[in-house]
């Protein structure tokens, strides 16, 4: 089986895979100072509850845009799993995708392993949109080559800089508001009038300034935590994928060990 390990700025995602299929899925918070011995008895622990033998796991992939979290991760695979675990991006798991931008070394690997999914899933022109600490939209080609994007604030960050820098306002949930007016009668609803319509104008717009410039058809595919939520209140997604990077991970682990 396949442990797919997505380190991302907020949370770190294991995944275990039989092929594609994916068999579980769990969080912890990213802390680079984390060891490989504290992930190791929390994931274990995690692992018997699902009746799972961490010798089923013969091979193990990590994606990480948090370079102090490696180490320990690396730790975590030879120590508990016996495994030499491939790096999205090095080696054996090379991207092995066009990346047309000009520094194609600071592409963060969930974005280059994103596109390699939705490449190979969806196929044509795609704008990938990617819920995350930061909000990011990405460009790929019919090719499956990477050509640029945008980086957003997260919504979430947008809404700890609004609440962190005013004396006043409340922190919120992030929710669909109940209503479709955007004229708030109370202080929370505008805020969360502000906060989510405001994202959902951003989003639409961007793309379409981004479908304008690619001048052909593109499919757009949302991912990330809050897709789902925000799927809700637009039209402009053609297909939510929460599992986009992971499906990308398996991808990379599966023609790494064809090599």
């Amino acid at each position: 089986m396949l442990l797919a390990i997505d380190a991302g700025n907020t949370n770190v995602v294991f995944a275990l895979l039989d092929g594609r299929e994916i068999k579980g899925r769990w969080r912890i918070a990213t802390d680079p100072r984390r060891t490989g011995d504290e992930y190791a008895v929390w994931l274990m622990q995690l692992l018997a509850i699902r009746g799972i033998d961490r010798k089923q796991v013969d091979t193990v992939i990590i994606s990480t845009v948090v370079p102090r979290a490696l180490h320990n991760l690396e730790i975590l695979c030879r120590h508990y799993f016996n495994v030499e675990p491939l790096i999205a991006g090095l080696g054996k798991a090379d991207y092995a995708i066009d990346i047309d931008v000009d520094e194609p070394r600071s592409l963060g690997a969930d974005r280059a392993v994103n596109a390699i999914a939705a490449h190979a899933k969806h196929g044509g022109d795609i704008i990938i949109v990617d819920f995350g600490t930061a909000t990011t939209f990405d460009a790929i080609d019919f090719h499956g080559a990477y050509k640029g994007g945008i980086i957003a604030p997260g919504i979430n960050l947008s809404l700890d800089a609004l609440v962190g820098h005013t004396a006043k306002l409340p922190r919120i949930a992030i929710e669909v508001p109940k209503n479709s007016s955007v004229i708030g009668r109370n202080t929370e609803d505008q805020m969360l009038i502000g906060v989510f319509w405001g994202y959902v104008a951003m989003m639409e717009g961007l793309i379409a300034r981004m479908r304008t410039q690619i001048g052909r058809p593109a499919k757009v595919i949302a991912t990330g935590g809050l897709a789902v939520l925000f799927d809700e209140a637009t039209d402009i997604f053609d297909s939510v994928d929460p599992d986009l990077t992971i499906e990308g991970l398996a991808i990379l682990a599966e023609r790494a060990t064809a090599k």
